[in-house]
């Protein structure tokens, strides 16, 4: 394996690294009513995205559980 290689690999391996800590963060109650120091659109358009992906995981976990009983 030559030295590009091995820096491609490296580098999709932190990009998995950042999406996972990004999604992470997102999911993350925590974070979602933290104040940024963003502008307030770009604040509420993550506000909404958070919502929005918490819903989805609910309703996966809806689904999942009607589709078990």
């Amino acid at each position: 394996m030559n030295p590009e290689q091995g820096s491609l690999v490296t580098f999709a391996q932190q990009d998995h690294t950042m999406f996972l800590k990004r999604i992470l963060h997102y999911i993350n109650p925590a974070n979602l009513f933290r104040k940024s120091d963003s502008n307030i659109n770009l604040r509420m358009m993550h506000g909404i995205n958070k919502i929005s992906l918490w819903m989805f995981i609910v309703c996966l976990v809806i689904m999942l559980i009607r589709f078990l009983s």
